[in-house]
């Protein structure tokens, strides 16, 4: 059953080990417990990202993240940040195009304080005028950094391309032109408006007892009426069967920079899409380590370049998959033939029987590893909550990557790796 058709006030199990309990006000609460450890991992999911924002909010959901950290009516910035630092705890957020997570990570013991820090935080925040503007000058910063990160600057540059027309073209963190304009009026109504309880997940995993993080979160998220609207639903999660349309071509640009960065992509799968699986076994394989057909051909036989990797990127109703690589000038010519080249050696041949096997293994030890840690737990809580119609067992994860086949991947890179390419070059100036 999906959040947005349980009644408010009820209690559901998921998987062996996974509840959630929607509040009044729509807001839901998803915990596993996980035992033999003595943490816990917190995370408040935000459905708003950087794709939610018009053109002149550009960069609103990633400047709002930062100031939710300054201070609520009971809580300066010290408060917030010395009460994780002083039992030892991690405590962090970041935005993404979908979403925006603020996360802690704590001594079972200290679950209580993070739950009330973030209830206050996400609830209560002040978003000053001083804050505002000091906190500009931060994230103009940060642009500035990411603008000297050649990986940063060919993606976004690709992007910016492939999804032209579109929220998703947009850099998460804003330019420096919408940063600047951005006043607190905006930010504080994007405040208002996006941060409310039928768009929020709390998700828990840890040493926990599920209807004692229940009693905390709907004491911690009771400020200000939060949680006023009993009859609302949690909105329901981010669901398309069709990718949207990318745009094809080449974009080139300079920058001062030492290699030729280049990305080279086609329109992939969304999140939901039930050959998810097959994708991840494909990129593991063709892209996805030193053993890997790209770095093999890449680096280990022709000594191109340092990194290579392939990718799987999808969102909601978008995907793209694709190749990046840097490389020295005089060999970013040969470097992009040989890319085409494994591209096309994959539609024509698909992948041999060890390679599946050795991507079907990464794809599963990579899982069952994460799957150790409560943060990691947590993440995918919250995340199946925004973007899946169900949560899966681990064994039912696993049996679904089993049955992966060699005509599967075939089949799918026949489909996805014949696609009409989008090409972002990065060249010294």
């Amino acid at each position: 059953m999906l959040a947005a058709e349980q009644k408010p006030g009820t209690t559901r199990t998921l998987i062996e080990g996974v509840q959630r309990t929607v509040l009044p006000g729509g807001l839901r609460v998803v915990t596993e417990h996980v035992p033999g450890v003595r943490s816990a991992a917190i995370g408040v999911f935000v459905g708003v990202g950087s794709r939610d924002e018009t053109t002149t909010l550009n960069g609103a959901s990633h400047f709002l993240e930062h100031l939710l950290f300054k201070g609520t009516p009971t809580r300066s910035a010290m408060d917030i940040s010395s009460s994780l630092d002083a039992v030892g705890g991690e405590f962090n957020a970041y935005t993404a195009r979908e979403y925006t997570c603020y996360h802690a990570r704590v001594l079972d013991q200290d679950l209580p304080m993070a739950i009330d820090v973030l209830g206050d935080m996400l609830t209560a925040s002040l978003i000053t005028p001083e804050d505002v503007e000091a906190e500009r000058e931060v994230i103009l910063d940060e642009i500035a950094m990411h603008d000297d990160d050649p990986d940063d600057v060919v993606h976004n540059l690709f992007a910016g391309h492939a999804w032209s027309g579109t929220s998703l073209a947009r850099p998460i963190a804003g330019s420096v032109d919408s940063i600047k304009a951005l006043n607190r009026s905006q930010i504080n109504r994007y405040y208002k408006t996006r941060y409310t309880a039928p768009a929020m997940t709390v998700a828990v995993a840890g040493n926990l007892v599920h209807r004692d993080v229940v009693r905390l979160v709907r004491k911690a998220f009771s400020r200000n009426h939060f949680l006023a609207d009993v009859d609302a639903r949690p909105l329901p999660p981010r669901l398309a069967t069709k990718p949207r349309a990318t745009k094809p071509g080449e974009i080139t640009t300079t920058r001062g920079f030492e290699q030729v960065n280049l990305v080279l992509g086609m329109r992939g799968m969304t999140r939901s899409d039930q050959r998810r699986y097959a994708l991840g076994v494909l990129n593991a394989a063709f892209g996805g380590g030193s053993s890997s057909r790209l770095f093999q051909e890449v680096r280990e036989k022709r000594g191109l370049a340092y990194s290579v990797y392939s990718f799987a990127t999808s969102y909601s109703d978008a995907g793209m998959v694709g190749v990046a690589v840097g490389s020295l000038p005089s060999k970013s010519d040969e470097v992009l033939t040989v890319v085409r080249t494994e591209l096309a050696r994959m539609v024509e041949s698909g992948l041999s029987q060890e390679e599946l096997d050795r991507g079907r293994g990464q794809m599963r030890g990579g899982l069952v590893l994460s799957l150790e840690d409560t943060g990691s737990r947590m993440s995918r809580l919250g995340e199946v909550e925004l973007f899946q119609e169900r949560m899966l067992s681990l064994d039912e994860v696993l049996v679904r990557l089993d049955k992966v086949t060699l005509d599967d991947v075939h089949e799918l890179a026949s489909d996805l790796f014949k696609r009409p390419e989008t090409l972002a070059v990065v060249r010294p100036a």
